[in-house]
């Protein structure tokens, strides 16, 4: 194919702290402003995630926020589900204690609880000293953090944080059909997700070819691409979620950057 000048995307500036505030809270304002648009229907409808309902999904997301300022409670669930759950592995496990410690709250409040704790853990996040969030390892409590780009607390508070939310915002918009508004805190999410991508990328050259308010162009890899991809940008991010994709990924070239492509997976 013919040669690109593409950045490459390992060049995509990881999200510093002070961005990170500002995209993370974006993502809250976006991820409310949806839920309370629902009706009393959607909260039964099923999700991406298996076996979760828009309601338990909500109920998830709030102990999620919930466990920043008070990482105790994230022990207890990890303990408690080594118990309940022992099918499951240490993340899986915990994320269904989540759910279970409000599952008989109606969605209404769980939408006051998100308001409520999703602010202090945002905060609680900030006040941790960045020495602190840069040796305090997220896999000391899920041995699954060992697959991240980064194990470190800075990089579960400047990009994951945001990332799961909006994650789930995109299964909250496929669950109902709820619109999914974009802006430029989108696309800074989504630029992580391909910069995580960039990093553990060992196929070919592949030029990314991204659409939408979240998109962009850039380079897989080292050298002239074997292949380009057309995607939506969200669709992408589905798919490298594990995720049922809603549109097409085109790719055009050498077969075994589609191979590579599809086998691709960054952790949300």
């Amino acid at each position: 194919m013919a040669t690109t000048t593409t950045p490459s995307a390992r060049a995509i500036p990881r999200t510093s702290g002070v961005r990170a505030r500002l995209v993370n809270e974006a993502e809250l304002r976006a991820t409310l402003s949806t839920f309370r648009e629902l009706s009393d229907e959607d909260w039964r409808r099923p999700t991406a995630c298996t076996g979760w309902t828009v309601r338990d999904m909500l109920a998830h997301t709030v102990g999620q926020y919930e466990e920043l300022p008070r990482p105790w409670v994230a022990v207890r669930r990890i303990r408690r589900a080594a118990r309940t759950h022992p099918d499951l592995g240490p993340l899986d496990g915990h994320n269904e204690a989540q759910i279970e410690d409000r599952k008989a709250v109606p969605g209404r409040e769980l939408i006051g609880a998100l308001a409520h704790f999703a602010p202090q853990g945002l905060i609680a996040l900030r006040r941790v000293p960045a020495p602190v969030r840069r040796r305090v390892r997220p896999s000391w409590l899920y041995p699954e953090a060992k697959a991240l780009a980064e194990d470190s607390m800075d990089h579960l508070g400047n990009v994951l944080v945001a990332r799961d939310t909006w994650m789930h915002r995109v299964d909250l918009s496929d669950a109902t059909g709820a619109e999914l508004v974009l802006d430029g805190h989108d696309r800074e999410i989504v630029d992580q997700v391909v910069l995580d991508l960039a990093l553990s990328w060992t196929g070919p050259a592949v030029e990314t070819d991204l659409h939408g308010p979240a998109g962009g162009r850039r380079l897989l890899g080292i050298g002239t691409p074997a292949a380009i991809l057309h995607a939506d940008a969200v669709d992408f991010a589905r798919h490298l979620s594990g995720r049922p994709v809603r549109g097409s990924l085109e790719l055009e070239g050498e077969p075994g950057a589609r191979a590579a492509l599809m086998a691709a997976r960054v952790v949300f």
